[in-house]
Parts: C-alpha cells; sequence; structure tokens
C-alpha cells in the first residue's frame, strides 16, 4: 500500500481502501476491544470536545457488585463475560483497519480544529484534547479474539494461536504490524481465554489523512506522543511479534521467568500453573512495547505534516508518570491564568476519567496508568515535589486481577492524604479493590460533585502547552523536540 516514498499512498490503493472501509468487514465498534485505552481514551476525548461528560460510558462488569466472590467463580463470569464481546477466529479474516480508522474519527464534532493529537494511548491525551480544543487520535488499537483451548500459562500455545489469527488479519490489511501481547499480570485468566493484539497503523491511516486535511485550521499543530518504553520482544518479521507480559503489569521482564516468585503468584491467581510456563525464545531485547508507536507512522505523520504547512512536534516519555506530572502542571497553570486557584487535584486510574467533568469543575487531573505500585509510586513522588493542593480526590480503578506489583488501598490513601483539606478516596472504587471492576462513568458520578468553576477557560494556546511540557517534564525525561 506503501510506495517507494514512505507514507504516500498511491490514488488507486486509496480509492479501493476508501470502498473498502465503505462497504466491508466488520464495523469499527466490533472490532476495538471493549474495555480498551485507546478506546475509552477517544469516546472521552471526543464528549469533551462535544462539552459532554462520560456517564454513558461503560457498565458494570461480572460479579462487580459481590466482592466476596471466591475466584474461581469470579474467574469464570469474567471469562464468559470476556468471550461475549471477543471476535471469533473467523472474523480476524474480516477485520478492515481503515474501516476503525474511520471509525474513530467519526466520533468528533464535524469542525475545524487548531491542531490535533496523535500516538500512544494516555490519559493525559485525552485531558491535552480538551484543553487543546483538539482530537486525539491512537496509533494503534487493540482486539481481543477467542481462544477456545487456552490456557493462560501455555504462552508458546497462545503464540502459535495468535500467529495464525494475525495472518488471517494481515492479508487483508498489509499497513499493519500486530503485537501479540500474552500477560496473565495485567489481563488475569482472561489470557487464558482470549488473545490480546495490538495492531499498530505502520502509515498513516487514509481516514486520518483526510481528517487532518478537513479538520485542521491552516498551519495547524501536530502533536505525537510516544511511549519509549521497550520490552523483549519475539519477532521473526513477518508483521506478528510477540510479548510475553507488558510494562503496564508493573513487572519486569524478568518477573516472567520461570524461576520467578511474582510469576508463580500471578499464575496461581489467574488458575494457573508455574510448572507449565514455557515462554518462547525472544530476538529482540529491547523492543518498543505494545504502547510505543511504529517507526513507519512516525516516518509517515512528519512527511504528510511537511507537505501540507502543519508544525509537528514530537513528545516522548520514557515512563507514563513524565506526561501525567507535566499535564497536571500544564494545568494548573492554565486554571491559574484563567482566574481560578488551581488547588484541586484528581488523581485518575485507567479507565476512570472524565476530561469535560474536570474542566468543568477547574480541576488539575493527574492520570495514573494503572493500580500499579510503580504507578502510584509516581504520583506520590510529584505530590511531594510539587505546590501543596487543598484538596486531592482519588479514583483507582481495580484492575480486576491478583497481583503482586499492585498497591494496594493504604498506598491509595497515603496520595489522597496530601490534600490540606479535602482528602478523599472513592468508595465506590475502593469496594472489593483490587478484585471488583467499575465502569468509566464511575468517574463522571464522582466528578459532578465536585462544584462547578464556571466559566472553563479559554482553549490553551499551542505555544503556551509545549512551554509547559517542556518545562513541566524535563526532570522526569520527557523530551519535546
Amino acid at each position: 500500500m506503501v510506495s517507494s516514498e514512505r507514507g504516500r499512498v498511491e490514488p488507486a490503493q486509496e480509492a479501493h481502501r476508501e470502498l473498502t472501509a465503505a462497504h466491508a468487514g466488520l464495523a469499527g465498534d466490533r472490532v476495538v476491544a471493549v474495555n480498551s485505552t485507546a478506546r475509552v481514551l477517544v469516546a472521552a476525548a471526543a464528549r469533551a470536545l462535544r462539552g459532554a461528560d462520560c456517564a454513558d460510558l461503560g457498565g458494570p462488569r461480572p460479579m462487580s457488585r459481590f466482592p466476596g466472590t471466591p475466584d474461581p467463580v469470579r474467574r469464570a463470569a469474567a471469562t464468559r463475560a470476556a468471550t461475549r464481546v471477543a471476535l471469533t477466529p473467523a472474523q480476524t479474516a474480516e477485520v478492515d483497519a481503515a474501516r476503525v480508522a474511520d471509525w474513530l474519527v467519526g466520533q468528533y464534532p464535524r469542525r475545524r480544529y487548531p491542531g490535533v493529537l496523535l500516538g500512544s494511548a494516555h490519559g493525559a491525551a485525552a485531558h491535552l484534547a480538551a484543553a487543546l480544543d483538539m482530537p486525539w487520535l491512537p496509533a494503534s488499537f487493540e482486539m481481543s479474539v477467542h481462544w477456545s483451548r487456552g490456557a493462560v500459562d501455555q504462552p508458546r500455545a497462545a503464540l502459535d494461536h495468535g500467529a495464525a489469527l494475525t495472518a488471517r488479519l494481515l492479508a487483508g490489511n498489509p499497513d499493519v504490524h500486530v503485537r501479540q501481547v500474552h500477560c496473565p499480570a495485567s489481563r488475569g485468566a482472561l489470557a487464558g481465554a482470549t488473545v490480546s493484539l495490538s495492531v499498530r497503523w505502520r502509515t498513516l491511516p487514509v481516514a486520518y489523512r483526510r481528517f487532518l486535511a478537513d479538520r485542521l485550521h491552516p498551519g495547524g499543530a501536530v502533536l505525537l506522543l510516544r511511549d519509549a518504553r521497550t520490552w523483549p520482544v519475539l519477532d521473526e518479521g513477518l508483521g506478528h511479534s510477540f510479548q510475553v507480559g507488558s510494562p503496564a503489569s508493573g513487572l519486569e521482564p524478568v518477573d516472567f521467568h520461570p524461576d520467578s516468585h511474582a510469576l508463580r503468584q500471578v499464575l496461581r491467581s489467574a488458575g494457573g500453573d508455574g510448572a507449565r510456563w514455557e515462554p518462547p525464545e525472544v530476538t529482540a531485547p529491547r523492543e518498543p512495547a505494545e504502547t510505543g508507536v511504529d517507526a513507519g507512522f512516525t516516518d509517515s505523520v512528519a512527511v504528510w505534516s511537511g507537505r501540507h504547512g502543519h508544525p509537528l512536534h514530537r513528545v516522548l516519555f520514557p515512563q507514563p508518570e513524565a506526561l501525567s506530572a507535566a499535564t497536571a502542571d500544564l494545568y494548573r497553570g492554565w486554571l491559574r491564568r484563567a482566574g481560578k486557584t488551581g488547588d484541586r487535584l484528581v488523581v485518575e486510574c485507567g479507565r476512570l476519567l472524565d476530561p469535560w467533568q474536570v474542566v468543568r469543575a477547574g480541576l488539575v487531573p493527574y492520570w495514573c496508568e494503572n493500580a500499579t505500585r510503580r504507578r502510584v509510586e509516581g504520583v506520590e513522588w510529584w505530590l511531594a515535589g510539587s505546590e501543596p493542593f487543598s484538596s486531592v480526590d482519588v479514583l483507582p480503578e481495580p484492575p480486576g486481577v491478583r497481583s503482586p506489583a499492585l498497591a494496594g488501598l493504604p498506598q491509595w490513601l497515603a496520595v489522597a492524604a496530601f490534600g490540606r483539606r479535602r482528602r478523599a478516596l472513592d468508595r465506590g472504587s475502593a469496594r472489593g479493590y483490587p478484585v471488583s471492576s467499575v465502569p468509566t462513568s464511575r468517574a463522571t458520578e464522582v466528578l459532578r460533585n465536585q462544584p462547578y468553576d464556571l466559566p472553563t477557560p479559554p482553549p490553551l494556546p499551542v505555544a503556551d502547552a509545549l512551554g509547559a511540557l517542556r518545562d513541566g517534564g524535563a526532570a522526569q525525561g520527557l523530551v519535546l523536540r
């Protein structure tokens, strides 16, 4: 699909992809995994640009109202729910990444924007979108596919099954790379019932190109966010790579070694057996993790931006907290310049966020990627070095699994304790933590109870945002170029 000049799409091929996206394949909302971070963030950002909150996002997951449910019963219920919404192996041949891109851009209001955010899925991207009045579009999307004879403790079998699925998908989508992630630490028993495929665009999709050409103001900025974390990977150069574990698990690659005590704990809680764990050999010890951006996508964005006169700004962050902290500092300055206090903080986690309610209430948002100790320690360190906040509200998303890497409720309470006058840990999120689950709309319910702080500030100029990211992120290794 890509010509000799990287990122360029031939007219005949583009017309074919547009026809395919319009009339064939599965609908985008059927393909993209229901609870995937990118899906939730696009939905949240699109609602914020319409002046709407996330009250309609997500419903309770199985057993979420019964935190005392025995683990085997809870695992079985979660597995049944996951397989109901997962794709069948045959449906992978019907996936059209171009149609997914159409679905993603179609969620945003039809108007002009001062710029666009692209790249890695990070909650701060949705908050930057709300502050800058810009859409955010992911460089990849996640799929969940049935693995009827799967086992959480058999990564080699997962690799074989995922390779067969990927071959079907790549036959109709040569412009993507598929990263399969087998991580019982972050997915629990679901890693033995479904396979998780992260589909990365290797070039800017046609729908994205059309969206940028039609919706950006002349000279509008393009901000490319890139998660720079790496992970050991098996990649034989066939468009499919395989990854055991994930940086999002809160564990290190060595923790997925067969002799690891942490791995045995994880597998036992997921209904597996550490004695059967035999991961395949890796071919690349430091490849971009599934949270990264394909190099071809980055090059394609650069080519498009240069040709159409849109300045490109690359934002690289070594860990999620670098972008979270820089965005929180950015919000504080933005609110204060608008005459607000900037002294009320909300610490969000995972899918528990609502950018519109944050802006409506005049809050400073800090997003934790998940409930692992490492991510919670990140917000603790940032709070310890920041000007104190008068109030701190904490929304810990229960991951639905048990893992030695998870933060306990006392650590979350320690985060809330940084508030000088108000210290609040959401009880609904904490009930049954860590094995219960709550929908995204829970964040909306909590934030709706915050007092209004209207009018909302005018959109933040891009130059001011770039300056704030550069100043606030430099100490944590964030690079802006």
